[in-house]
C-alpha cells in the first residue's frame, strides 16, 4: 500500500528536512513516528527538501507499507508520536504510480518579511526581518524580471546538487499589509538556497541600493559572487505542491490563515 501525506512543521529546531548522518531532521522524526504506527521500518519520500530553520505549511510525502491501518491512524494516530512542531494534516491511499517528488508539476514557497524598525519578539523565527523602509514597487519591478525560464546560477548555493541551474519561475508575487510583506514563488523546481538568495536581492533593490533592472543583469551574469548574501531562513515556508489531477491531491498552495 502506498500512502501520501501532507505535513506541516516548524523548522527552527531541525537541520532541515532530509536525513543526515547527525540526525535531528524532520524526516528522521517523521519516519520514527510512522514506523511506530506501522510496526515496521518506514521510509518517506518528500516533494522537496527544506533547509535548517525553514518551515512548511504543506510538505507532501509518500511511503509504502505492509501495515493495514485505517487512514485516520496515519494522521491522528501518528501525530500522537510526533513533537508539537510537526503534524500530519491529511493522508490518503494512492496508486503505485504516484511519487511525491517525481510526480510533482510545481512547488510553491512563501516568504514572510517583517519590515519594521524594531524586530518582533512574538514572530521571532517565523518571519524574516528588515529594519529599513522598502519600496514595494521597486521590488515588484525586479520580481517581474524573474518570471520565465532562466539560468539562476547567480542565486544558486555552492552546495547545490541540481543537474541544471535552469529553472522556470511561473510566479513571484509581492504583497504588503501592515508592515508584513508576503512573497509567493512557484516553479517546477528550485535550486538550493534559491529563494533566500532571491530575497536578499529583492531587499537590496527595495531599500534603494540598486535599480530593479539589476535583477536582469544578475541573471545574465550567472555569477553567485555578484549577488547579495543569502537572506535568513526564518520567514521561508514550503507552501504546497501541484500534481496532475488524476492523483486527486489538492494542488493549490496551502497557507494557514493564522500565519498571514
Amino acid at each position: 500500500m502506498r500512502i501520501a501525506i501532507g505535513i506541516e512543521y516548524d523548522g527552527r529546531a531541525y537541520r532541515g528536512w532530509q536525513s543526515q548522518p547527525g540526525g535531528n531532521t524532520v524526516q528522521d522524526v517523521l519516519e520514527r513516528a510512522l514506523s511506530r504506527m506501522a510496526g515496521e521500518p518506514i521510509r518517506v519520500h518528500a516533494a522537496g527538501r527544506t533547509d535548517t530553520g525553514v518551515h512548511a505549511t504543506m510538505q507532501v510525502a509518500h511511503f509504502d507499507t505492509q501495515a493495514d491501518r485505517p487512514i485516520t491512524a496515519w494522521v491522528r494516530g501518528v501525530n500522537t508520536f510526533l513533537p508539537a512542531e510537526i503534524a500530519i494534516c491529511w493522508a490518503r491511499e494512492v496508486d503505485d504510480t504516484f511519487h511525491a517528488r517525481f510526480s510533482a508539476t510545481a512547488r510553491h514557497y512563501r516568504y514572510l518579511l517583517l519590515n519594521h524598525p524594531v524586530r518582533s519578539a512574538l514572530l521571532a523565527g517565523k518571519v524574516g526581518w528588515h529594519h529599513a523602509p522598502l519600496d514595494m514597487a521597486r521590488m515588484q519591478a525586479a520580481a517581474r524580471l524573474l518570471i520565465g525560464e532562466h539560468d539562476f546560477s547567480s542565486f544558486r548555493s555552492s552546495e547545490c546538487q541540481a543537474k541544471s541551474p535552469v529553472k522556470t519561475l511561473t510566479r513571484c508575487d509581492i504583497a504588503h499589509a501592515q508592515g508584513l510583506y508576503t512573497i509567493d514563488l512557484s516553479a517546477g523546481g528550485f535550486l538550493h538556497h534559491m529563494v533566500r538568495n532571491l530575497m536578499g536581492t529583492l531587499i537590496h533593490i527595495g531599500k534603494g541600493a540598486a535599480e530593479p533592472a539589476w535583477m536582469g543583469e544578475l541573471l545574465a551574469a550567472r555569477d553567485r559572487t555578484m549577488a547579495p548574501p543569502t537572506f535568513m531562513p526564518d520567514g521561508l515556508y514550503f507552501a504546497g505542491v501541484s500534481y496532475p489531477d488524476r492523483f486527486a491531491i489538492a494542488s493549490e498552495p496551502s497557507f494557514r490563515h493564522y500565519l498571514v
